[in-house]
Protein backbone atom coordinates (compact mmCIF):
# COMPACT_ATOMS: atom_id res chain seq x y z
CA UNK A 1 0.00 0.00 0.00
CA UNK A 2 1.26 3.12 -0.99
CA UNK A 3 1.72 5.74 1.52
CA UNK A 4 0.07 9.05 0.57
CA UNK A 5 2.08 12.54 1.76
CA UNK A 6 0.13 15.53 2.53
CA UNK A 7 0.52 18.77 0.69
CA UNK A 8 0.06 22.21 1.96
CA UNK A 9 -1.38 24.65 -0.19
CA UNK A 10 1.02 27.20 -1.03
CA UNK A 11 -1.28 29.96 -0.38
CA UNK A 12 -1.68 28.55 3.43
CA UNK A 13 2.24 28.62 3.58
CA UNK A 14 2.78 31.95 1.80
CA UNK A 15 0.54 33.41 4.22
CA UNK A 16 2.52 31.88 7.64
CA UNK A 17 5.75 33.24 6.10
CA UNK A 18 4.30 36.71 5.82
CA UNK A 19 3.21 36.55 9.62
CA UNK A 20 6.30 35.23 10.83
CA UNK A 21 7.96 37.98 8.51
CA UNK A 22 6.24 40.27 9.75
CA UNK A 23 6.33 39.28 13.68
CA UNK A 24 9.88 38.87 13.02
CA UNK A 25 10.24 42.60 11.16
CA UNK A 26 8.33 44.75 14.17
CA UNK A 27 10.12 42.41 16.97
CA UNK A 28 13.65 43.44 15.06
CA UNK A 29 12.44 47.37 14.30
CA UNK A 30 11.62 47.38 18.42
CA UNK A 31 15.20 45.96 19.23
CA UNK A 32 16.55 48.59 16.84
CA UNK A 33 14.69 51.28 18.44
CA UNK A 34 15.42 50.57 21.64
CA UNK A 35 19.18 50.23 20.91
CA UNK A 36 18.86 53.69 19.21
CA UNK A 37 17.19 55.01 22.19
CA UNK A 38 20.17 53.68 24.71
CA UNK A 39 22.29 55.18 22.22
CA UNK A 40 21.31 58.23 22.38
CA UNK A 41 21.13 57.59 26.27
CA UNK A 42 24.42 56.95 26.91
CA UNK A 43 25.40 60.17 24.40
CA UNK A 44 23.39 62.51 26.41
CA UNK A 45 25.35 60.70 29.73
CA UNK A 46 28.80 61.34 28.04
CA UNK A 47 27.63 64.59 26.99
CA UNK A 48 26.99 65.38 30.68
CA UNK A 49 30.17 64.17 32.04
CA UNK A 50 32.03 65.53 29.48
CA UNK A 51 30.66 69.23 30.83
CA UNK A 52 30.86 68.10 34.52
CA UNK A 53 34.13 65.95 34.57
CA UNK A 54 36.61 69.58 35.65
CA UNK A 55 34.11 69.90 38.53
CA UNK A 56 33.83 66.34 39.79
CA UNK A 57 36.74 64.18 41.49
CA UNK A 58 37.65 61.28 39.93
CA UNK A 59 35.92 57.77 41.37
CA UNK A 60 39.36 57.22 43.36
CA UNK A 61 38.93 60.62 44.90
CA UNK A 62 35.60 60.18 46.30
CA UNK A 63 34.52 59.43 50.43
CA UNK A 64 31.18 58.63 51.34
CA UNK A 65 31.46 62.08 53.33
CA UNK A 66 32.18 64.33 50.35
CA UNK A 67 28.15 63.34 49.21
CA UNK A 68 27.29 65.26 53.01
CA UNK A 69 29.41 68.65 52.51
CA UNK A 70 27.22 71.56 53.14
CA UNK A 71 28.36 74.49 50.57
CA UNK A 72 31.14 76.12 50.49
CA UNK A 73 32.81 73.20 53.00
CA UNK A 74 36.16 71.90 52.79
CA UNK A 75 37.79 68.34 53.92
CA UNK A 76 41.36 66.69 52.89
CA UNK A 77 42.34 63.52 52.50
CA UNK A 78 45.47 61.18 52.01
CA UNK A 79 45.56 60.66 47.91
CA UNK A 80 46.04 56.91 48.07
CA UNK A 81 50.14 57.22 46.18
CA UNK A 82 51.29 58.87 49.18
CA UNK A 83 49.84 56.13 51.50
CA UNK A 84 52.12 53.75 49.55
CA UNK A 85 55.44 56.17 49.81
CA UNK A 86 58.08 54.10 51.76
CA UNK A 87 59.13 57.56 53.08
CA UNK A 88 55.93 58.38 54.63
CA UNK A 89 55.22 54.28 55.85
CA UNK A 90 58.43 54.84 57.78
CA UNK A 91 57.29 57.84 59.14
CA UNK A 92 53.89 56.15 60.78
CA UNK A 93 56.20 53.37 61.73
CA UNK A 94 58.62 55.75 63.81
CA UNK A 95 55.13 57.55 65.38
CA UNK A 96 54.07 54.44 66.48
CA UNK A 97 56.92 52.78 68.24
CA UNK A 98 57.68 56.33 70.08
CA UNK A 99 54.26 56.43 71.26
CA UNK A 100 54.10 52.82 71.91
CA UNK A 101 57.54 53.20 73.93
CA UNK A 102 55.93 56.14 75.66
CA UNK A 103 53.13 54.54 76.61
CA UNK A 104 54.53 51.45 78.15
CA UNK A 105 53.92 51.92 81.66
CA UNK A 106 49.92 52.59 80.52
CA UNK A 107 49.93 49.11 78.96
CA UNK A 108 48.48 51.09 75.67
CA UNK A 109 49.91 49.47 72.13
CA UNK A 110 49.00 51.15 68.94
CA UNK A 111 48.89 49.92 65.74
CA UNK A 112 47.12 52.00 63.50
CA UNK A 113 47.44 55.83 63.88
CA UNK A 114 43.21 56.18 62.42
CA UNK A 115 41.81 53.54 64.30
CA UNK A 116 43.75 54.22 67.78
CA UNK A 117 43.88 57.53 68.21
CA UNK A 118 40.34 59.40 66.65
CA UNK A 119 38.55 58.96 69.95
CA UNK A 120 40.79 61.06 72.26
CA UNK A 121 42.21 58.61 74.31
CA UNK A 122 45.71 57.80 73.60
CA UNK A 123 46.15 61.36 72.92
CA UNK A 124 45.24 62.29 76.25
CA UNK A 125 47.66 59.77 77.83
CA UNK A 126 50.41 60.70 75.36
CA UNK A 127 49.94 64.07 76.19
CA UNK A 128 49.99 63.90 79.94
CA UNK A 129 53.31 61.84 79.89
CA UNK A 130 54.99 64.27 77.87
CA UNK A 131 53.76 67.40 79.40
CA UNK A 132 53.24 66.30 82.64
CA UNK A 133 49.98 67.68 83.11
CA UNK A 134 46.79 66.46 84.20
CA UNK A 135 43.73 66.79 81.46
CA UNK A 136 40.55 67.17 83.44
CA UNK A 137 38.87 64.41 81.00
CA UNK A 138 36.48 61.65 81.52
CA UNK A 139 38.71 58.38 81.31
CA UNK A 140 36.83 56.25 79.36
CA UNK A 141 34.55 57.48 76.66
CA UNK A 142 32.17 55.49 73.95
CA UNK A 143 29.33 57.82 72.64
CA UNK A 144 30.78 60.42 69.96
CA UNK A 145 29.46 63.36 71.52
CA UNK A 146 31.86 61.99 75.01
CA UNK A 147 34.27 61.29 72.30
CA UNK A 148 34.80 64.42 70.88
CA UNK A 149 34.36 66.44 74.23
CA UNK A 150 37.71 64.98 75.19
CA UNK A 151 39.66 65.73 71.49
CA UNK A 152 38.14 69.32 72.23
CA UNK A 153 39.99 69.69 76.12
CA UNK A 154 42.91 67.59 74.57
CA UNK A 155 43.56 69.58 71.56
CA UNK A 156 42.76 72.90 73.18
CA UNK A 157 45.69 72.02 75.58
CA UNK A 158 48.34 71.20 72.41
CA UNK A 159 47.62 73.77 71.07
CA UNK A 160 47.75 76.67 73.95
CA UNK A 161 51.59 74.88 74.33
CA UNK A 162 52.14 74.74 70.68
CA UNK A 163 50.60 77.77 69.13
CA UNK A 164 52.92 80.27 71.18
CA UNK A 165 55.83 78.99 69.40
CA UNK A 166 54.69 79.67 65.95
CA UNK A 167 53.43 76.48 65.47
CA UNK A 168 51.07 76.06 62.02
CA UNK A 169 47.78 74.04 63.45
CA UNK A 170 47.09 71.41 60.92
CA UNK A 171 44.80 69.62 63.01
CA UNK A 172 40.76 70.03 64.19
CA UNK A 173 37.93 67.85 66.89
CA UNK A 174 36.37 66.99 63.32
CA UNK A 175 39.24 65.86 61.21
CA UNK A 176 40.80 63.35 63.82
CA UNK A 177 37.34 62.37 64.73
CA UNK A 178 36.66 61.05 61.51
CA UNK A 179 39.89 59.29 61.59
CA UNK A 180 41.83 61.61 58.79
CA UNK A 181 45.54 59.94 58.68
CA UNK A 182 46.84 63.60 57.72
CA UNK A 183 46.03 65.65 60.55
CA UNK A 184 46.92 62.83 62.86
CA UNK A 185 49.97 62.45 61.47
CA UNK A 186 50.89 66.60 61.64
CA UNK A 187 49.99 66.39 65.40
CA UNK A 188 52.11 63.87 66.41
CA UNK A 189 54.99 65.07 64.30
CA UNK A 190 54.48 68.66 65.99
CA UNK A 191 53.98 66.93 69.28
CA UNK A 192 57.21 64.80 68.75
CA UNK A 193 59.16 67.84 67.49
CA UNK A 194 57.96 70.11 70.16
CA UNK A 195 59.00 67.63 73.16
CA UNK A 196 62.21 66.30 71.42
CA UNK A 197 61.51 62.80 71.04
CA UNK A 198 64.24 60.45 71.25
CA UNK A 199 63.80 59.17 68.24
CA UNK A 200 64.97 60.01 64.38
CA UNK A 201 61.89 61.41 61.73
CA UNK A 202 62.71 60.58 58.87
CA UNK A 203 64.15 63.41 56.81
CA UNK A 204 62.11 65.29 53.95
CA UNK A 205 58.78 63.75 54.05
CA UNK A 206 56.09 65.08 52.25
CA UNK A 207 52.23 63.94 50.61
CA UNK A 208 50.12 64.46 48.42
CA UNK A 209 46.98 65.36 49.99
CA UNK A 210 43.12 66.14 48.00
CA UNK A 211 40.98 68.70 48.87
CA UNK A 212 37.24 68.14 48.24
CA UNK A 213 34.66 71.55 48.55
CA UNK A 214 31.09 71.95 47.31
CA UNK A 215 30.51 74.70 45.14
CA UNK A 216 27.16 75.12 43.44
CA UNK A 217 26.34 71.18 44.97
CA UNK A 218 28.66 70.26 42.66
CA UNK A 219 32.21 68.64 44.39
CA UNK A 220 35.80 70.19 43.21
CA UNK A 221 38.93 68.84 43.99
CA UNK A 222 42.11 70.26 44.07
CA UNK A 223 45.46 68.55 44.89
CA UNK A 224 48.55 70.15 47.31
CA UNK A 225 51.67 69.04 48.27
CA UNK A 226 51.68 69.27 52.29
CA UNK A 227 55.54 69.07 54.34
CA UNK A 228 55.48 66.84 57.00
CA UNK A 229 59.58 66.32 57.87
CA UNK A 230 62.37 68.63 56.68
CA UNK A 231 66.11 67.77 58.15
CA UNK A 232 67.27 66.33 61.63
CA UNK A 233 68.70 69.54 63.02
CA UNK A 234 65.72 71.76 61.51
CA UNK A 235 63.10 69.51 63.02
CA UNK A 236 64.47 68.03 66.44
CA UNK A 237 67.15 71.40 66.76
CA UNK A 238 65.05 74.67 66.95
CA UNK A 239 67.88 76.06 68.17
CA UNK A 240 69.39 79.40 67.26
CA UNK A 241 72.67 79.17 65.19
CA UNK A 242 75.44 79.06 67.88
CA UNK A 243 79.24 79.44 67.80
CA UNK A 244 79.83 75.89 66.53
CA UNK A 245 77.10 76.55 63.54
CA UNK A 246 79.52 79.29 62.51
CA UNK A 247 83.10 77.38 63.41
CA UNK A 248 81.68 74.83 60.98
CA UNK A 249 80.49 76.68 58.30
CA UNK A 250 82.96 79.82 58.07
CA UNK A 251 85.52 78.83 59.65
CA UNK A 252 86.70 74.94 59.33
CA UNK A 253 90.25 75.61 59.54
CA UNK A 254 89.59 76.73 63.39
CA UNK A 255 87.64 73.84 64.23
CA UNK A 256 90.78 71.54 65.07
CA UNK A 257 91.84 74.32 67.49
CA UNK A 258 89.01 73.54 69.10
CA UNK A 259 89.00 69.89 68.98
CA UNK A 260 92.58 69.80 70.64
CA UNK A 261 91.46 71.94 73.33
CA UNK A 262 88.74 69.72 74.41
CA UNK A 263 90.49 66.80 73.55
CA UNK A 264 93.11 68.14 76.52
CA UNK A 265 90.26 68.57 78.53
CA UNK A 266 88.73 65.27 78.88
CA UNK A 267 92.18 63.17 78.49
CA UNK A 268 93.54 65.78 81.65
CA UNK A 269 90.41 63.63 83.56
CA UNK A 270 90.13 60.11 81.68
CA UNK A 271 94.23 59.73 81.89
CA UNK A 272 93.13 58.88 85.85
CA UNK A 273 91.72 55.46 84.74
CA UNK A 274 94.14 55.24 81.93
CA UNK A 275 91.78 56.26 79.63
CA UNK A 276 92.48 58.38 76.73
CA UNK A 277 90.83 59.84 73.66
CA UNK A 278 91.82 60.61 70.19
CA UNK A 279 89.12 61.18 68.47
CA UNK A 280 85.99 62.59 69.81
CA UNK A 281 83.27 62.15 66.96
CA UNK A 282 83.68 58.51 67.62
CA UNK A 283 84.92 57.89 71.57
CA UNK A 284 82.20 59.23 73.02
CA UNK A 285 79.46 57.95 71.14
CA UNK A 286 78.45 55.17 73.02
CA UNK A 287 77.96 57.29 76.29
CA UNK A 288 80.81 55.14 77.92
CA UNK A 289 83.22 57.93 78.25
CA UNK A 290 80.91 60.51 79.15
CA UNK A 291 79.15 58.53 82.24
CA UNK A 292 83.27 58.32 83.83
CA UNK A 293 83.81 62.02 82.85
CA UNK A 294 81.07 63.07 84.74
CA UNK A 295 81.76 61.01 87.92
CA UNK A 296 85.59 62.36 87.55
CA UNK A 297 84.64 65.80 87.17
CA UNK A 298 81.81 65.82 90.81
CA UNK A 299 84.13 63.64 92.45
CA UNK A 300 82.02 60.28 92.60
CA UNK A 301 82.29 56.99 91.54
CA UNK A 302 79.24 56.03 89.34
CA UNK A 303 77.93 52.29 90.29
CA UNK A 304 78.50 50.57 86.97
CA UNK A 305 74.72 49.00 87.06
CA UNK A 306 73.30 52.36 85.81
CA UNK A 307 75.07 52.32 82.34
CA UNK A 308 75.98 49.54 79.67
CA UNK A 309 79.97 49.32 80.37
CA UNK A 310 80.01 47.53 76.78
CA UNK A 311 76.91 48.93 74.99
CA UNK A 312 76.04 46.49 71.83
CA UNK A 313 72.90 48.05 70.40
CA UNK A 314 71.78 51.49 69.83
CA UNK A 315 69.19 51.91 72.09
CA UNK A 316 72.02 50.96 75.33
CA UNK A 317 73.96 53.90 73.84
CA UNK A 318 71.25 56.13 73.85
CA UNK A 319 70.62 55.32 77.79
CA UNK A 320 74.17 55.91 78.66
CA UNK A 321 74.11 59.35 76.89
CA UNK A 322 70.78 60.37 78.08
CA UNK A 323 72.35 59.02 81.78
CA UNK A 324 75.13 60.92 81.02
CA UNK A 325 73.10 64.11 80.46
CA UNK A 326 71.14 63.33 83.90
CA UNK A 327 74.35 63.41 85.34
CA UNK A 328 75.24 66.70 84.02
CA UNK A 329 71.72 68.52 84.76
CA UNK A 330 72.26 66.99 88.82
CA UNK A 331 75.91 68.95 88.57
CA UNK A 332 73.55 72.14 88.16
CA UNK A 333 74.25 72.22 84.34
CA UNK A 334 71.40 73.10 82.19
CA UNK A 335 70.11 70.15 79.69
CA UNK A 336 71.98 69.98 76.63
CA UNK A 337 70.97 71.34 73.24
CA UNK A 338 71.99 67.64 71.88
CA UNK A 339 69.76 65.28 70.99
CA UNK A 340 71.07 61.68 73.31
CA UNK A 341 70.86 60.10 69.49
CA UNK A 342 72.96 62.34 67.48
CA UNK A 343 75.81 61.82 70.07
CA UNK A 344 75.39 58.69 69.28
CA UNK A 345 75.09 58.53 65.22
CA UNK A 346 78.45 60.44 65.39
CA UNK A 347 76.95 64.32 65.08
CA UNK A 348 80.18 66.25 65.37
CA UNK A 349 78.29 69.23 66.34
CA UNK A 350 76.02 67.85 68.91
CA UNK A 351 79.02 66.06 70.71
CA UNK A 352 81.53 69.18 70.32
CA UNK A 353 78.62 71.26 71.92
CA UNK A 354 78.30 68.61 75.07
CA UNK A 355 81.83 68.90 75.66
CA UNK A 356 82.37 72.02 75.43
CA UNK A 357 79.71 73.09 77.80
CA UNK A 358 81.45 70.74 80.33
CA UNK A 359 84.72 72.96 79.29
CA UNK A 360 83.59 75.65 80.40
CA UNK A 361 82.04 74.96 83.49
CA UNK A 362 84.92 72.31 84.45
CA UNK A 363 87.78 73.76 82.67
CA UNK A 364 89.35 74.65 86.39
CA UNK A 365 88.31 71.71 88.11
CA UNK A 366 91.73 69.66 89.28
Amino acid sequence: MSSITPVRSPTLQSNKMKKEESFLGKLGGTLVRKKRAKEVSDLQEEGKKAINSPLLPTSTDLHPEDALLEENAERSMLDPASREDPKFKELLRVLIDWINNELEEERIIVKDLEEDLYDGQVLQKLFEKLSGRKLNVAEVTQSEIGQKQKLQTVLEAVNDLLRPNGWAIEWSVDAIHSKNLVPIVFLLVALAMHFQAPIRLPEHVSIHVILVKKRDGLLQTTHVTKELTTTTELMMGRFERDAFDTLLDHAPDKLNVVKKSLITFVNKHLNKLNLEVTELETQFADGVYLVLLMGLLEGYFVPLYNFFLTPESFEQKVHNVSFAFELMQDGGLKKPKARPEDVVNLNLKSTLRVLYNLFTNYKNAD
